[in-house]
Order: structure tokens, then sequence, then C-alpha cells
């Protein structure tokens, strides 16, 4: 059975592009309805695209497999929006009043779209989190209906260079895909994770990806800092593969061995693995000193981003990480060392439950921006065909039906001697019509001048009715003469 009613997204990564249709059920969780994933590691890095005709054929591919799977044509989908050039910009924007008044809604709006308008050199802004509004010495969240003559707007714009919206609004044309929104990936992740408590708290959310690492930091349920690091998994991929193999084999080696804080126990007999493609065998040890000085240096520059926010020592709900890349053992554990914060928990799931297959439903906090993205839609991506009903055909007999089709069946020359024989009576019929218009018209007018003709001269005229006063006046004047004789 077709379905006809879904949210579809898709979410282009690193290493992979991800595409999903669900359903919301009345509870707030979500029923998976299609899955399907392809590898972009060889057109998309650091989480922008660079390759825009092979990322256009993944998307087909993509839009085509979820078809397939709910059976019906998707409309439009929800996609994120991510890359190594997102980050936010602190603005400031000031106005002076003539004198003391009410702060009101259009002054305020006003002052937003002042930010709005200011310049970002080969950047596009793509949201504003407003931060607070100064009035007098106090900070407001909302300053309407405060009192003061100077206001001071503060905001926070997420911005990234201009082709990075470009690019994806070319590949999704170029595959024939009508987008319904573009959300900004961080905040989709961010509102699929946090709670508000820990948003209003004070947290600091890092998403460990393929090629980006980016951190987020919350404070009074305010988007307070967001950057993207170049540097992910796949950084430590490459750096085993300085140990001569392949990307593939390194990738598996550090699932299966990796470790961000590996000790060798002293008494065990040294640790060795095995490479699939031939005989070779390599020491766990030297293979997680590589590990390990690649994690060390990720999560570095991951705390030293948390300081630059300037929230540091104001994250009371602590650090919160997803992502494919924290399923390295022990990385939670060297976060918490150099940042000294012991608050810290990995999201592996969205909070709202989402209902899958077990092939498709990784509890590795991989899928959490994609997730995040079904969650954020709200309208359904089902292409529904309007197809308009005919108008239903007067029946003719029979023998008329017949006798047309037979008429001008293969005969041009018959249709065309029709096709004027019906333009001729159309046009006689118009005549008519037009005739017995213009009869009718002067009919009535006919009808009228008549009616106001004898509507005249039923009327005594100024001469009719003097002579009548004086034939009455001398007949008075006769009686009175008779009368005095």
């Amino acid at each position: 059975m077709a379905t006809t009613e879904f949210i579809a997204a898709i979410e282009l990564g690193s290493s992979k592009i991800t595409g999903v249709a669900g359903r919301k059920n009345s509870d707030g969780s979500m029923q998976i309805l299609a899955y399907a994933q392809e590898d972009s590691s060889t057109f998309i890095r650091k989480g922008v695209i660079f390759n825009l005709d092979k990322t256009a054929q993944s998307l087909t591919s993509i839009i085509n497999r979820l078809e397939g799977e709910l059976k019906n044509s998707i409309a439009k989908v929800y996609v994120g929006i991510g890359g190594q050039s997102l980050r936010t910009v602190r603005n400031v924007v000031s106005r002076d009043l003539e004198e003391e008044a009410i702060i009101s809604e259009e002054l305020v709006s006003a002052i937003g779209d002042e930010n709005i308008a200011i310049p970002v050199v080969d950047m596009d802004i793509l949201d504003v989190a407003p931060q607070e509004y100064k009035v007098g010495n106090n900070l407001q969240a909302n300053p309407v209906g405060l009192v003061g003559s100077h206001i001071e707007g503060r905001f926070l714009n997420i911005v990234a260079r201009a082709s990075v919206r470009k690019n994806l609004e070319h590949c999704f044309q170029q595959a024939k895909i009508d987008i319904a929104e573009q959300l900004i990936a961080p905040l989709v992740t961010a509102n699929a994770v946090l709670t508000e408590s820990e948003r209003r708290s004070g947290c600091a959310l890092v998403d460990f990806g393929a090629d980006t690492t980016t951190i987020s930091v919350y404070k009074n349920n305010i988007l307070r800092f967001l950057t993207v690091l170049p540097l992910g998994g796949n950084s430590i991929t490459r750096d085993i593969t300085t140990l001569q193999m392949e990307e593939e084999e390194a990738e598996r080696l550090k699932k299966t061995y990796g470790d961000a804080l590996y000790e060798e126990e002293p008494e065990q007999e040294e640790a060795t693995c095995k490479l699939d493609d031939d005989s070779r065998i390599i020491k766990v040890a030297d293979l997680n000193n590589i590990i390990e000085a690649r994690a060390e240096e990720i999560i570095a520059n991951v705390w030293n981003q948390i300081q630059l926010s300037g929230f540091d020592d104001k994250l009371l709900a602590g650090i919160i990480m997803t992502g494919g890349a924290t399923n390295l053992k022990n990385l939670e554990e060297m976060l918490r060392k150099r940042s000294k914060i012991e608050k810290i928990r990995m999201a592996r799931l969205p909070r709202n439950t989402v209902h899958a297959p077990s092939d498709i439903l990784k509890k590795d906090g991989s899928q959490n921006t994609l997730f995040g993205l079904l969650f954020e839609g709200n309208q359904n991506c089902c292409l529904i065909e309007t197809v308009s009903q005919p108008a239903p055909a007067t029946p003719k007999p029979e023998a008329e039906v017949l006798k047309t089709a037979d008429m001008f069946e293969n005969d041009q020359d018959l249709k065309e001697q029709a096709r004027i024989a019906r333009l001729k009576k159309e046009e006689e019929e118009r005549e008519a019509k037009l005739a017995a218009k213009e009869a009718e018209k002067l009919r009535k007018q006919k009808e009228k001048e008549e009616k106001e003709r004898r509507k005249k001269e039923a009327k005594p005229g100024w001469f009719t009715t003097k002579m009548k006063k004086t034939i009455e006046e001398m007949t008075n004047i006769f009686n009175e003469d008779d009368e005095m004789k």
C-alpha cells in the first residue's frame, strides 16, 4: 500500500548522504518508513560540497530508493546546512532616542532588521540568535514596554560562506528535488538531543563527525556560541594509514582496537592485531599511540573553543557528546581530564523515540542530525497529484455516435470540413443572439416612448387649465345675476 503522508529529510555528511522518510505519531515518536544511504567521501569534504554533479546524482539515487520503499513520489525534502565555514559572529546595534520613551515592538524589529542588513564579506547570514537587549543599565530578553532613551541590541549571527547555500541549492535543482526548508544542522542536532533544562542551565554540545567537529554552547535557553573545527574521526583514520594500509582497513582497526587512553599491562603479553589484506602484524600499542595523539589534538581544540565562548565556567549541565566519532573508546574520559568537567554524557539517540528496524537504527549518535531533521519537519512531503475530473458527457443516440466516429476517422479533409462548418454555425448563432438582443432593446425603447406619450396626453396643459378656470368664474357670475333679479 502506498504511503501518502510522511516527512522526508536528507543529511549531506562528509562520509555519507542519508535520506529518510517517517511519520510522526500522536505521542511525539517517529515511525521510520524508508531509509537510504550512499557514500559521499569522494564529493563532500569537511561538510562542503565540492563536486556538484556527483552530489546531484547521489541525491537522485537516494530519492529513487526512498520512493521505491514508500511506493509514492516525494514532493520536497528537509535538508540541513553545515560545513567547515559555519560559525557565529557577535554584533551590537544601538539606538539613541530623542527623549525617554516606551520601547515598542516596531523599534525592536527595526534594530533586528539593521543587524541583518550589515554586510559580511563573502558570507551569508543563515540565522540570528538574539542575545539580550540593554536598556539603561539592565539586560532584558524582551525590552518591549520598558522606558528608556537608549537601547542596545546584542545579536549572534550564524554565518557560512555564500557558496555553501548556493552549491546546495544548485545540486537539488539539478536533481529536480524541491527543498521544503533549509535547516542549520547543529541547531537541529541540539533540538534533538538536548533537554530544556540543559540549555537553560548551560551546556556545550560537541558533535564529533567524520571530517568536522561542531561545538555549540547554550545558556538560558539561548545559543551563545557555535563553531566548526576541520577535524574529525577521519583525521584519526588517515593518520593510521601511515602504517601502510588502506583507509578501509585503518577504519576497521580504529573501531576494533582503538583507545584514546590506551595503557598496556606490563605483565601481559604485548597485544597485536593482524591486517585482513596480508599477513602483517601490528602492535596495538603502536596503533593507539597514533590514535591518542590525534584524539588529544581534537580534544584540546574543542576545549579551547569552549573557553573562547566565555561560558566555560557557566556550564552547569556540563558537556554533551554526540556523533559517530564519539564511539572511540575513552574519548569521553580524555575530554573529562582536559576540561576538568565531571558532568559529561553521551547522546546516542534523540530524546524522542524513533521506531525503526534494528538494521536501520544505529545507537551510536551518528543519526541524531538526520532524525532531528525529521522531527523539525511539519509539512507533508508526499507528492499528491490532483487529477481534474472531466465533465459528464451528454449521452447521444448510438446511431449518432457511430455516425460521427465513422465520418471523421482517418479522414483529414472531412475533419477540416467539419471544423469549418462548426465555426460557421457558431458564428451564425452569435449573430442571431446579437440580433435578438438588439430587437429586444428596440422593443423596450418603443414601449418606453409610448408610455411617456400617453402620460403626457393624459395630463392637462397650462392653457387648458386656465380656460377651465375662466369658464367656471363666468358661470358663477351669471348665476349671481340671476339670483339678484
